[in-house]
């Protein structure tokens, strides 16, 4: 790890209706600071997921476009990379490895760069869509030597990346506890989202070790709130640099 922190916005295929208008409205995209943009969604009701890659791809830039499948329909082979997840934190065998042995002969002939991902729901308790869908229950934010066994599982399991996840609109992120304890076995890139609807919880989680935050709903809701935690990340590597 370089110790660089990194920002994805999360762009939920369920909400996009309009290409022209969206392309339009985030042409800006290109040129700002974001690391990654991911697509994806735990429920996919409208049939435009590739449609969605693309117009990501035409305001990217240079930006990668990585796919956040929620299920093995969520592919299109102009993204750069797809998240292969496995949803350790759950025992449903659709999403520990079913929907992954189905998607997988479709990623291998679409040469995606495959980036294998252990997933982890983080819940206080309430229930999200994500929760829903995938019928699992999460690990509590109470519990974080849980959290790191659990992380500790998918690294001997070979995992390269470790996605911790409070769902989509979640009232309270992973904490910072749950964070560090994962940290702490998993030398390996850490994603935290979910929940980080202000700035202060931003900072949380990046000086808890997260390298790599996913916000969504939050850029949505207020455009302005992106440039505050892109300012705030510029600052923090500028410090690394200087350190």
């Amino acid at each position: 790890m370089s110790g660089r922190k990194g920002l994805a916005w999360l762009v939920d295929p369920d909400k996009f209706t309009n290409a022209v208008f969206f392309e339009e409205q985030y042409a800006w995209v290109k040129n700002s600071d974001l690391d990654l943009l991911f697509v994806g969604g735990s429920q996919l009701s409208r049939n435009n997921f590739r449609q969605v890659v693309l117009s990501l791809k035409k305001i990217a830039g240079e930006i990668p476009v990585v796919i956040f499948p929620g299920s093995q329909v969520q592919l299109a082979e102009e993204a750069d990379a797809i998240l292969f997840l496995s949803l350790i934190s759950g025992r449903n065998p659709e999403y520990l490895i079913g929907h992954q042995v189905l998607a997988a002969p479709t990623v291998k002939k679409m040469k995606l760069e495959v980036l294998p991902t252990a997933y982890m729901l983080v819940s206080e308790g309430e229930v999200t869509s994500v929760q829903y869908v995938s019928k699992t229950m999460p690990l509590p934010n109470s519990e974080p030597d849980l959290a790191k066994a659990t992380a500790l599982a998918g690294l001997y399991l070979g995992m390269k990346f470790f996605y911790m996840d409070a769902g989509s609109g979640a009232k309270s992120p992973v904490s910072a506890a749950v964070i560090k304890s994962v940290k702490s076995v998993a030398n390996n890139p850490v994603i935290v989202g979910g929940g980080l609807d202000s700035l202060g919880k931003v900072k949380t989680a990046y000086e808890s070790g997260a390298d790599l935050l996913v916000i969504g709903n939050a850029i949505e809701k207020d455009p302005g709130f992106l440039a505050e935690v892109l300012e705030y990340k510029m600052l923090l590597n500028l410090s690394f640099n200087v350190n």
